[in-house]
């Protein structure tokens, strides 16, 4: 089992140039982790191990009760979650069913685990479709500058082959830099697609189980009805019909057992969570892609404040000259090339379109 989550930290290691945001890579680095490890989690459970066990008739063997009712599925009843428990019900959800009596059917359980691995691809997918957009230009550019320590003339070699590129290619990176926020705006509509996703998967109860959950802490312990085991109940109810000896239909109701529940909740609890933080900080983040796209002194500002070593006026010279995609390239290359490299590139391609160093308060 480690060798396999191992595997995972491998499968989904973020690389040391960065392409993206911080808030990007939680939806293809950690987001993906937990899917996958969730998934396995299920998957072990589920298959090492019964996932359910069900009172029989002697009538009928063990395995055949189990094997029917984990494929076709259990119910609880609705109307005894609110009942007394161990005076008018034995458990939450289980009384004596008639035929007109509502019935509220549990059958997600067997697909958990790859309902999890397919949410899992979802989240991956931005990242997949940005990784062949980028094309590796970030690395390229970067040509080991963010070591900082090489001699003086690869240095001076390498700094002008960049400074040639982005002056040859200044205001051509709109598109390329679209393309990314395209990604992000995705990854945004790929969580807010999952939570109804997983809401019709669960019978219509997950896009407010989480505040369910903390309301049910918060009500008084004899009318709370605990919402983990009215989505993930541990005991069900089946129905299995037979034909007897003398070929009458036989019907038994079975209780059963659905220890693979115990998990299921705390996932889902989590997952609510998790998907709503996320939620937030994306919206965010696209807030702030908007001003950026909207707003030149935006841009200005961002760069002041993240490159402090470089000249305000370097930078003011450099967005005036530039557009939208130029600035993200610069921003996503000053967050990889060396700091002091970084510094004396910007300020020899502000020179490059046009201004003398002294406009820049320098010697």
């Amino acid at each position: 089992m480690l060798d396999i989550f191992r595997g995972l930290k491998n499968f989904i290691k973020v690389s040391h140039v960065h392409i993206d945001s911080s808030v990007f890579r939680l939806h293809y680095s950690i987001t993906v982790m937990i899917l996958l490890a969730f998934s396995l989690i299920v998957t072990t459970r589920q298959y090492v191990g019964n996932p359910i066990d069900c009172i029989h008739a002697k009538e009928i063997p063990e395995d055949v009760i189990n094997t029917y009712c984990w494929i076709h599925s259990t119910y609880t009843i609705p109307s005894a979650f609110s009942k007394r428990l161990g005076v008018d019900v034995a458990h939450p959800g289980i009384e004596k069913s008639t035929d007109d009596e509502e019935k509220r059917y549990v059958k997600y359980y067997q697909w958990v685990c790859f309902c999890l691995f397919f949410q899992a691809i979802c989240f991956y997918a931005p990242r997949w479709m940005w990784k062949n957009w980028e094309g590796g230009k970030i690395h390229a550019l970067m040509m080991d500058l963010d070591v900082g320590i090489c001699s003086e003339v690869e240095k001076k070699q390498k700094k002008k082959l960049l400074l040639d590129y982005l002056a040859d290619n200044l205001k051509h990176h709109n598109w390329w830099a679209y393309r990314y926020f395209f990604c992000e705006l995705l990854a945004f509509l790929n969580v807010v697609g999952q939570m109804f996703l997983i809401d019709r998967f669960l019978g219509n109860t997950f896009l407010t189980f989480g505040l369910d959950v903390i309301k049910f802490m918060e009500d008084d312990q004899e009318v709370r009805i605990d919402p983990m085991i009215f989505v993930f109940p541990r005991m069900t109810k089946c129905s299995f019909s037979k034909f007897g000896t003398s070929g009458e239909l036989e019907r038994y109701d079975s209780l059963c057992i659905l220890p693979i529940n115990i998990v299921n909740e705390k996932i889902y609890i989590f997952l609510w969570f998790w998907f709503l933080l996320l939620v937030f900080l994306t919206f965010f983040v696209l807030l702030y892609r908007l001003m950026i796209i909207l707003s030149p002194r935006m841009r200005a500002y961002l760069l002041c404040l993240r490159f402090r070593l470089i000249n305000k006026e370097v930078i003011n010279t450099i967005v005036r000259k530039s557009k939208m995609g130029d600035w993200f390239l610069f921003y996503m290359l000053g967050q990889n090339v060396d700091t002091l490299i970084f510094k004396e590139v910007m300020h020899e391609l502000a020179k490059r379109l046009g201004h003398a160093s002294k406009d820049f308060g320098e010697p």
